[in-house]
C-alpha cells in the first residue's frame, strides 16, 4: 500500500510539473513576432450588408500581409514590411472599384525587459505612405472634391508602445497600444492641408480569449477577440473647436472563430468617424458591418 501511495504521489507530482510547464510555455510564448502580428492587424472581407450612411458596397477588402525582417527568431529588434491595400467595390453598374488605398509601410519593433516576463512592453515606430494611385485634379470644376480620379497622397510616421499581458484566470491575452501619428505638411498635398488631420493620437485595446481546456500549444487559437480603438485629431482641421466630437474616430470589433474553420472567422464592427478610405476623408460615417477575417495568429 505504501509503495502504491508513493507511485500515485510521484505520478501526481510529475503531472503537476507538466501542467505548470504548459502554463509557463503558454504565457512566455507571446514573442515579438506575435506582438507585431497583433499590431499589424488581419486581412478581411466585408459582406454587402453594411448598416449606416456609407455608399452601397459589394464588399470592402483589406489585404495586409506582413514580411518579417530580423536577424534571429529571438531577436529583440525586428522590422515588418507591409504592402497594405484597402479596396472597395461599389454596388453600381459594372461594380466599379474606385481609388484603392495603397498604404505600404515599414514598422520597427523593440522588445524591452525580460523576454520571459508575463507583462511585456514593446516600443515601435512606423514610416508609411498613403495614396490612391490617381493623378487627376483634387477638385472638380464645381469646387467639390474629385472622388473619382482626384489625387490623394500623404506620408507619415507613427511612434508608440504596446503593453501586453496574460490573464491565467481568464486564459486571455490583453494588449494596450498608444501611438502618435504625424503627417508633416511637406509630406502632404497642399490641397489636403487644413482639411486632412496631420496630428493624431491613437489608443487601442485588444483581448484574445483562449480555450479553457488547457490545450494551449502551438496550434491554440483564440475562441474570440474584441478590439476597441479611438483616434483623436489634435491639429487644426476644418477649423473645428478643440473638443468638437467630429475629431473623434471610434471603432469596436467583435471576432468569433468557430471550431470547424481553420484560419478564418466571422466579425462584426461598429465604426464612427472620418472615412479612412483615402480621398473620401471628408465624409463622416457611422456604420455596422459584418464579414470574414483571417485569424492566423496562434499563441
Amino acid at each position: 500500500m505504501k509503495m502504491f501511495s508513493r507511485i500515485l504521489f510521484f505520478v501526481g507530482f510529475i503531472s503537476s510539473l507538466a501542467f505548470a510547464q504548459t502554463r509557463v510555455d503558454t504565457t512566455s510564448n507571446l514573442n515579438l513576432d506575435k506582438i507585431a502580428q497583433v499590431n499589424q492587424g488581419d486581412s478581411y472581407v466585408t459582406f454587402p450588408t453594411d448598416i449606416g450612411n456609407i455608399e452601397p458596397l459589394m464588399f470592402e477588402a483589406n489585404v495586409s500581409p506582413g514580411f518579417i525582417i530580423r536577424e534571429r527568431k529571438d531577436s529583440r529588434l525586428m522590422a515588418v514590411l507591409t504592402p497594405q491595400i484597402i479596396i472597395r467595390m461599389y454596388d453600381e453598374i459594372s461594380y466599379p472599384v474606385r481609388t484603392p488605398s495603397y498604404i505600404p509601410q515599414i514598422t520597427f519593433y523593440f522588445l524591452t525587459g525580460s523576454k520571459q516576463s508575463l507583462n511585456k512592453l514593446t516600443l515601435f515606430g512606423k514610416i508609411a505612405h498613403h495614396s490612391n494611385g490617381q493623378d487627376g485634379g483634387f477638385y472638380e470644376e464645381n469646387g467639390n472634391i474629385n472622388l473619382v480620379s482626384g489625387n490623394f497622397a500623404t506620408n507619415f510616421t507613427e511612434l508608440g508602445f504596446i503593453k501586453s499581458s496574460h490573464s491565467n484566470r481568464r486564459n486571455a491575452f490583453k494588449f494596450f497600444k498608444s501611438t502618435v501619428e504625424v503627417h508633416p505638411k511637406s509630406w502632404m498635398l497642399n490641397e489636403m492641408q487644413g482639411k486632412y488631420s496631420g496630428f493624431r493620437w491613437h489608443n487601442t485595446f485588444l483581448a484574445y480569449k483562449l480555450p479553457m481546456d488547457g490545450n494551449s500549444d502551438e496550434n491554440s487559437k483564440a475562441n474570440f477577440s474584441v478590439k476597441a480603438e479611438t483616434t483623436w485629431m489634435l491639429d487644426n482641421v476644418n477649423n473645428w473647436d478643440t473638443f468638437n466630437l467630429n475629431r473623434l474616430n471610434a471603432s469596436f470589433i467583435f471576432y468569433y472563430h468557430p471550431k470547424f474553420l481553420e484560419d478564418i472567422g466571422m466579425f462584426v464592427q461598429f465604426y464612427h468617424g472620418m472615412d479612412y478610405y483615402n480621398i473620401y476623408f471628408q465624409h463622416q460615417i457611422s456604420i455596422i458591418r459584418f464579414g470574414i477575417m483571417t485569424e492566423i495568429l496562434r499563441f
